[in-house]
């Protein structure tokens, strides 16, 4: 590469908060802006970095001289276990405290290489704000990228509200038994009707000290001085979320669903095949749903983060048995908390045949194909999104974070899901799997989800609202 081409090519840092869901969707923004001619680097925790090398082979990371990985420690003490994603806790005390001095480093070396351009621009997870200091002390515009939906994101931004009207933290631990989460907020324009309980769940704290209802306030309040705000939603979906939003922050981006807009490109082989998932998918899904008939399979899967009782995990498992509908069921191998993920025998017989167990897939693709039916969810917002994409109606059960909030529009406004009680029963998760394969309610949701895939595949496309706001962020922020 010569001078002049060094000195002309846009270079875009990226840096993803270390777990899998803020991950994906920084990964696909990472490959869009590399088909329009950034220069990339992708910025993990050396954690992540060795197990993206696990899961994807040892030449994964450096597919393309102008498509680079590197790594900056978390700050954590090193683990044994190297399968697991890291206590989320501990990882936004320890990334807001230690990680600005090795990226600020990491900076400062790219910008004295001579063979790549200098850094332009970074894009940095919303909970990943220190790289603003960064950003400012080298003269460069920092867009901070919310993994959440609209909703969850403006729950997060009125944490500082519900602190300052005495919502929470609440009083002592009674409130969560007694009926206190029910008061419904009726002062967020966009929100009309919601409780407290389906806010972001850090609120459901005694602790006026808690780390999570801190830290997301603090981030919250950094995000005021970042160049622009970008969303992985569409206009249509959050539309009164999105307006709510922009009134509060300068600059907002909607250009999701990422995945959807990352099919639109030709993309080079290489990096095509390069994925950003911490665990080794299992082919042998896909080839399991080509047997099953058209919207059959109910499709179980709790995400990267949230964990399980072993008395929930066989809830669910008899629940999923009693229904005789097929299932596919991913099952990480730290899904049940402190314990092996081991199901009973009989579950096992009982389900040969219409019942596949595997550790991780391929969502996107098990989500699009033509077997799945119905997800059960967690409710996260890569899920959810995805799920939307793929025109596939919900069995909601959040864990925890924007989950609850995600799982209120879809069952209230955008029609889409049906919730389940937070303890789980087998006789309910009989029921709903039913009733969402087979059941007239099921029926609804689907056609509802097939509707809104085909306002995310208008927004996706090149003079969709989505597409043309990738244009403009480029345009108005990343090359300014």
């Amino acid at each position: 590469m010569g001078m002049e081409d060094r000195s002309t090519k846009p270079h875009a840092v990226f840096i993803p908060f270390p777990v899998q869901g803020h991950i994906n969707p920084m990964f696909n923004l990472a490959k869009l802006l590399h088909c329009r001619g950034f220069h990339i680097t992708f910025v993990n925790t050396e954690y992540n970095h060795k197990r993206l090398l696990k899961s994807r082979g040892h030449d994964s990371l450096n597919a393309l001289p102008d498509f680079c990985f590197e790594a900056i420690p978390d700050g954590l003490p090193p683990v044994d276990d190297i399968d697991s994603t890291q206590d989320v806790l501990s990882l936004c005390e320890s990334t807001s405290k230690n990680c600005l001095i090795p990226f600020r480093k990491l900076l400062s070396e790219l910008n004295s290489s001579v063979v790549i351009p200098s850094v332009t621009c970074i894009i940095s997870d919303g909970a990943m704000s220190f790289t603003l200091e960064a950003a400012k002390e080298i003269g460069i515009p920092n867009v901070l990228f919310w993994t959440s939906s609209a909703c969850g994101f403006l729950g997060f931004a009125h944490f500082k509200d519900l602190v300052a009207r005495g919502l929470t933290p609440l009083k002592d631990e009674t409130c969560l038994e007694n009926g206190y989460l029910d008061t419904v907020i009726d002062w967020i324009p966009g929100m009309k009707g919601i409780r407290l309980r389906d806010l972001p769940s850090f609120i459901r704290t005694t602790d006026p000290d808690d780390v999570f209802l801190n830290f997301l306030i603090t981030e919250v309040e950094r995000t005021y001085k970042s160049s622009a705000v970008i969303l992985n939603t569409f206009d249509d979906i959050e539309r009164d979320l999105v307006n709510d939003l922009s009134s509060m922050f300068p600059k907002i981006y909607t250009i999701g669903p990422l995945q959807l807009l990352l099919k639109n490109i030709p993309e080079t082989g290489k990096l095509k095949q390069s994925g950003s998932s911490l665990w080794k998918e299992e082919p042998k899904c896909l080839d399991w749903l080509d047997s099953k008939k058209p919207k059959s399979v109910v499709y179980v899967n709790f995400g990267s983060i949230a964990v399980v009782t072993k008395q929930q995990m066989v809830e669910f498992a008899w629940g999923l048995a009693q229904s005789k509908q097929n299932f596919l069921w991913i099952i990480r191998a730290d899904l049940v908390s402190g314990e092996s993920a081991v199901l009973p025998a009989e579950f096992i017989e009982e389900t040969t045949g219409r019942g596949l167990l595997a550790s991780w897939c391929w969502q996107e693709r098990v989500l699009n194909h033509p077997s799945i039916g119905g997800f059960l969810t967690h409710n996260g917002w890569n899920s959810t999104l995805e799920s939307v994409s793929g025109g596939v109606p919900l069995i909601c059960w959040p864990f925890y974070a924007d989950q609850q909030t995600n799982c209120w529009f879809a069952c209230n406004k955008w029609g889409i899901g049906m919730k389940m009680n937070g303890i789980v029963k087998r006789d309910e998760v009989e029921k709903l799997v039913r009733e969402l394969i087979e059941g007239e309610k099921g029926k609804e949701m689907r056609s509802k989800a097939i509707e809104w895939r085909k306002k995310a595949e208008e927004a996706i496309s090149v003079h969709g609202s989505s597409y043309m706001n990738l244009d403009k962020l480029v345009a108005e922020v990343l090359l300014s």
